[in-house]
């Protein structure tokens, strides 16, 4: 008998540590997509905008209003949509993408005002029940100055330096 009350005792306690923990992550990933300054946007196959963080909205400029349901074509700048839309679809087919294990992608993008910025970015496929890849997520920082201060330290190096 006090074997099975303990066991009740146990298996109730297991219940609610696991209820604390799934509270516990449910407001960690509010917390992190609410207050974060990168850009989170999650889209679907179509490459419709599904998720849209405020640090989106600060980043590109479009309320959250404004973005989900539009076009990923939003933040791409028009002269780089085939190349986008091309490595869209391949991930969507394949799954796969370097953008996702750790390797960074640097690429041109669009503000709402049509300013070019730099954005660094990677990307998950995200997954249908049956394993199938139905979106994509991504998560965005704007290097735009870090990148300009580069440049001119570059070019302040270039011309301290003599011509052998």
């Amino acid at each position: 008998m006090h074997l099975m009350i303990g066991r009740l005792l146990l298996a109730g306690r297991g219940r609610r540590d696991w209820e604390m923990t799934m509270i516990f992550d449910s407001k960690l990933t509010k917390a992190i997509l609410s207050t974060t300054s990168d850009a989170i946007i999650a889209s679907d196959a179509e490459g419709l905008i599904h998720f849209w963080n405020h640090g989106a909205e600060r980043i590109f400029g479009y309320t959250i209003s404004e973005a989900v349901g539009n076009s990923l074509n939003i933040t791409v700048p028009e002269h780089l949509r085939q190349r986008h839309w091309d490595g869209y679809r391949r991930v969507m087919q394949t799954g796969e993408s370097r953008y996702g294990r750790g390797d960074l992608l640097t690429v041109p993008a669009k503000r709402k005002d049509g300013t070019c910025i730099s954005v660094e970015f990677s990307i998950v496929p995200l997954m249908d029940s049956e394993g199938h890849v139905d979106g994509m997520a991504a998560i965005m920082r704007d290097v735009t100055k870090r990148l300009e201060e580069v440049h001119a330290l570059k070019a302040r190096l270039a011309g301290t330096v003599s011509p052998p």
